[in-house]
């Protein structure tokens, strides 16, 4: 059984549709990958399976169980924790602050202390930084430091939400890297990501999203070798 289940999800704003159908599987272990366009639902998604946003039709099973109606907070106290776009950190706060506010569920907070010393481990620029305010860091790093305070929330699934976007190839680089290492600590990863070529490199199931819906879906290096996703995605 797969961990997440997303069972043809209609979602959208106010009259607005734009998920048709919407349908993936995430393998516990594994890091999965959302690549498309722009404005073809994948942030959505992303949102419709947290909580944000109520489906329309559809269901979404959590561990066996239907969260389809369940409310984002709740969802992330039983380990779904998403990394939005645009990174929303508390910027007049230190970095230590910020991440000790990602162990709100209930079930992190016990382990606070620990899961700060696995972050510094993996992320050691944001112990240097540990007690500089949030907003007077670079780019790079205040998404290394979203990324981190999702890992403070203790995740069965963390859920990215264009980890490179704006950031210098260096530093994107190492944010990809560091959700391999996260893979290998037992951390299930979706990640939505316009750079679509490094998606696929790092990730091990693909799924290409467009208007509203999956048009394809394979292993990553099969994804990439696919001759439609080079011409549209890769430039090949």
């Amino acid at each position: 059984m797969a961990l997440l289940e997303v069972h043809n999800i209609n979602s959208g704003y106010g009259e607005l549709q734009i998920l048709w159908g919407a349908t993936l599987e995430l393998e516990q272990g594994r890091l999965t990958t959302l690549v498309g366009a722009n404005g073809s639902g994948k942030t959505t998604l992303l949102r419709t399976i947290m909580g944000q946003i109520k489906p329309w039709e559809g269901k979404i099973i959590y561990q066996g169980q239907d969260v389809s109606k369940l409310p984002a907070y709740t969802k992330a106290d039983m380990g779904l924790i998403m990394v939005p776009e645009g990174r929303q950190l508390f910027t007049e706060m230190s970095v230590r602050e910020n991440l000790e506010m990602g162990a709100t569920p209930k079930h992190a907070r016990a382990a606070m202390s620990r899961n700060l010393e696995k972050v510094f481990d993996i992320f050691p620029r944001l112990l240097e930084r540990a007690d500089q305010k949030a907003g007077t860091m670079s780019g790079g790093e205040q998404q290394m430091l979203a990324v981190a305070r999702g890992m403070m929330s203790e995740p069965t699934i963390l859920m990215v939400d264009e980890l490179s976007l704006g950031l210098a190839p260096v530093l994107t680089l190492d944010l990809f890297m560091a959700l391999r290492r996260l893979i290998s600590e037992g951390i299930t990863i979706l990640l939505v990501e316009q750079n679509v070529r490094m998606a696929l490199k790092v990730s091990d199931y693909a799924y290409v999203f467009n208007e509203g819906q999956v048009e394809l879906q394979g292993p990553s290096h099969e994804v990439e070798n696919n001759e439609e996703v080079r011409r549209a995605y890769l430039g090949i």
